[in-house]
């Protein structure tokens, strides 16, 4: 009964949110206390809602934090110079754009740690996505595909917990998919190339020749003298008006920024430096660091009581929007976890896999691996699933340890940035400004396909057999 009350609950989820029937944050929370009561667990639900929320509390207050950090450092302009280098490099094309993203992301995912991935990538290019007119689901989404890919590394969640729960080495498990991994990051930059065509055809389509828009007014200039696509509605995007008033006084006018001072620029690149390695080093936890970085901020950019209240009062709304969406996953996670459904559903699952498959094990586990991301938190799986894969294995003379590698191609690895059972997805998409719905809809297919190529990869390199 819980088994079936859990794949009900989360295919009754997936179907109302991409079908956008209820908003992600109603269904994250109503859902699970539904699936609860009709389980006869009312009465321990309120314990199993607040052990849900205690355990993405620090989570939704790194966030907090980190989004107000990096939203004062976008206004004091730290990211305009590497916004203007991407535009020059990118002379204004969409595809250029896409395949930097691919590329900066990759590089920033070497942390391990998803969330400080994507509010670091997010908050960098997102301007640079508005200002080209770019859909903000071709950013979450090429984001998506580099940071899935780098959750491999053994420093990782998944990988870690592939060891822990079989009791195996990184060179074990890690080293020998290595040139698989290789093949997956050729295929992220592949696809964020395909992705950035295909924009590039999109922003085309609303510009006229000689570079005028559809409404026949002349195109935006990039720095480089480029014309540069026209701002147009994109899905997830507010529309922005053909003209915009001139900077002067009087009402309406629009208030141009003084550029900061060098001093002001070189501290704050020094503080996000500072910030980033304790972050990387783990020197405290999350949280305290990105509350401490963002009092420091605040008080050297803003000194006066006036204007750190404005910056609080322009930035609550992103606040609100992406910790609420936190909150609300920890309770779904927390009463699928409390009511023992995860734990049955990965009983269940096992259960089904007949005799005959069981010779082909890890190339089952790698291919379906990504599409359970959406089913089963990562402890669910690697801690409750694996252990019984592995040991079925065994039993048909398959070694423990590829199953363990197939698992990494897609558990949580490509498939963790849609996931609405990890929080990181929900800063993903929160900040990228997306629905969950629409960007699962947008990028599911290039993220199957990433673990698809992998696993072909790992076949042809000898990491697991067919």
């Amino acid at each position: 009964m819980p088994a079936v009350l859990g794949f009900a609950t989360i295919a009754l989820f997936l179907l109302l949110t991409m079908t956008r029937r209820v908003s992600v944050l109603v269904a994250l929370v109503v859902l699970p206390v539904l699936a609860a009561l009709a389980g006869g667990f009312a009465g321990e639900l309120g314990g199993m809602v607040l052990d849900g929320l205690s355990k993405v509390a620090p989570t939704g207050i790194m966030i907090a934090f980190a989004v107000l950090y990096f939203s004062l450092m976008v206004d004091a302009g730290l990211f305009d110079p590497l916004i203007r280098g991407l535009l020059r490099l990118a002379k204004g094309d969409p595809m250029r754009v896409t395949v930097a993203t691919a590329v900066l992301t990759l590089c920033v995912a070497l942390d391990g740690d998803g969330a400080s991935t994507f509010l670091i990538t997010v908050s960098a290019l997102l301007p640079v996505y508005r200002k080209l007119g770019m859909s903000p689901l071709v950013l979450s989404g090429v984001v998506c595909l580099g940071a899935g890919v780098m959750n491999m590394i053994p420093w990782g969640g998944p990988t870690v917990r592939a060891m822990a729960a079989l009791k195996l080495e990184s060179s074990d498990v890690f080293t020998p998919v290595l040139p698989a991994m290789g093949f997956g990051i050729a295929w992220v930059l592949v696809a964020s190339w395909l992705i950035g065509r295909r924009e590039r055809r999109r922003l085309g389509a609303l510009t006229g020749p000689g570079g005028e828009t559809a409404a026949g007014e002349p195109m935006a200039a990039t720095a480089t003298g480029e014309p540069m696509a026209p701002t147009a509605p994109a899905p997830g995007d507010e529309p922005v008006p053909a003209t915009a008033p001139a900077p002067g006084d009087g009402p309406g006018a629009v208030r141009v920024a003084a550029p900061a001072p060098r001093w002001l620029t070189v501290f704050n690149l020094l503080l996000t430096v500072v910030l980033l390695v304790a972050l990387i080093l783990e020197v405290m936890p999350l949280p305290v660091l990105f509350v401490l970085g963002f009092a420091v901020a605040l008080l050297v950019n803003h000194p006066t009581w006036e204007q750190q209240q404005a910056l609080l009062d322009r930035h609550a709304k992103n606040v609100v929007l992406v910790t609420t969406m936190i909150f609300a996953a920890g309770v779904f996670t927390g009463v699928l976890t409390g009511t023992g459904m995860i734990d049955d559903m990965a009983e269940a699952l096992v259960s089904v896999i007949p005799d005959s498959l069981g010779g082909h094990l890890p190339v089952l586990v790698a291919v379906t691996g990504m599409p359970l991301s959406l089913v089963f938190t990562p402890d669910a799986y690697y801690f409750g699933v694996l252990p019984v894969l592995a040991e079925t294995a065994q039993g048909f003379g398959t070694d423990p340890a590829e199953v363990a590698r197939a698992a990494v191609l897609g558990q949580m690895t490509t498939g963790f940035p849609l996931s609405p059972l990890t929080a990181a997805t929900f800063i993903l998409v929160g900040m990228s400004g997306v629905q969950l719905g629409e960007h699962q809809r947008f990028i599911f297919r290039w993220a199957f396909a990433t673990t698809l190529v992998m696993t072909a990869g790992a076949v042809l390199t000898g990491a697991f057999s067919l």
